[in-house]
């Protein structure tokens, strides 16, 4: 019989490429979610039954314990950028992950994926880098030949990053952005799927790799380069910090007020604090070099999402095209 995966936010941005891979890699892949109707989508990763998508509360033992019951390797992709209700950053990214590991080392499950994030730190000031750091150790404690995968911000076509932006280009002539001089090493989502799953295969040695693409550039830079793929131009204006957290105030007292009703997916005080921090690749740290794997550039990928930005979308180049023949 093929080996078992499970993966802990099987459907979310990095985990269905994770999924993906190890359907193709021929094991049975089990996506553990807390929306399981909601994830039907990974099931066509594979033949009939392959990939099943199921029912897990990361919250919950029990629930993680079935999750993972039988399986070879887990691998945990669950993350949070904004608090909501009982999914706070400590719940989810700090416990949350050490009940994973624990769990996973009494069934005797010999491999585990940790997907954390570059800046992840215990002594953080932002509670997201800070349970990140906690989730690390605990995994750690529990399954100290796990692998750790810290990534820089990850594009892909499903992102809420270059997405996000290029969607508020639509909106106006400004394009505000917060620490526009903040040096970010975007990576290809399926290059961090693809370092995952060498560590599930054993093709990894156990310990902390941080994954960041070929370019750094700063957020004004990277705004600078999606403008050009979506052929528009706009003002990209850095807030300054104290408007910035002025507004995340604002933002994260209404979410607290409307008692659920409204969550702040604009702007929050924590991602506030991250901004202030650099995102790229420490200098002695281990990566994408050390698992034998070619970042994919930026410039290779943007294109093949963000072309529904353009002012005609995907008629855009046509019609670049027919005022050259009319110039000509």
């Amino acid at each position: 019989m093929s080996k078992l995966v499970t993966i802990y936010g099987g459907s979310g941005f990095v985990g269905r490429y994770i999924a993906r891979r190890m359907a193709k890699a021929g094991w049975r892949v089990r996506v553990a979610v807390r929306r399981p109707n909601e994830a039907l989508f990974v099931r066509p990763y594979g033949v009939v039954g392959q990939v099943e998508p199921i029912l897990c509360n990361i919250r919950d033992d029990n629930s993680v314990r079935a999750a993972l019951r039988g399986a070879d390797a887990v691998v945990n992709c669950v993350g949070v950028l904004v608090e909501s209700g009982k999914n706070g950053f400590d719940a989810v990214q700090s416990e949350g992950a050490e009940r994973v590991a624990r769990l996973a080392a009494q069934e005797g499950v010999p491999r585990m994926v940790q997907i954390s994030a570059i800046g992840a730190d215990m002594d953080a000031d932002s509670d997201y880098a800070r349970s990140k750091g906690e989730g690390e150790a605990g995994v750690l404690k529990h399954m100290p030949q796990a692998v750790i995968l810290r990534p820089s911000i990850m594009f892909g076509a499903e992102d809420s990053f270059f997405n996000r932006f290029a969607g508020m280009t639509r909106m106006g002539p400004i394009l505000p952005v917060v620490g526009a001089d903040t040096r970010f090493q975007p990576v290809y989502v399926d290059d961090v799927a693809k370092a995952a799953e060498k560590a599930v295969l054993g093709l990894a040695a156990p310990g902390i790799y941080e994954l960041g693409g070929p370019d750094v550039d700063t957020f004004r830079g990277l705004m600078q380069r999606m403008l050009k793929v979506v052929h528009r131009r706009r003002l990209v204006l850095n807030m300054p910090w104290v408007v910035a957290r002025v507004m995340a105030f604002g933002f994260d007292m209404l979410q607290a007020v409307s008692l659920g009703l409204f969550t702040n997916s604009m702007l929050t005080r924590d991602q506030v604090k991250n901004l202030r921090n650099d995102n790229v690749v420490g200098a002695d740290a281990k990566g994408f070099a050390e698992l034998g794997i070619t970042p994919v550039t930026m410039e290779a990928v943007l294109p093949d999402y963000l072309w529904r930005f353009r002012p005609s979308g995907q008629y855009d180049a046509i019609k670049a095209s027919a005022r050259n023949l009319r110039q000509g």
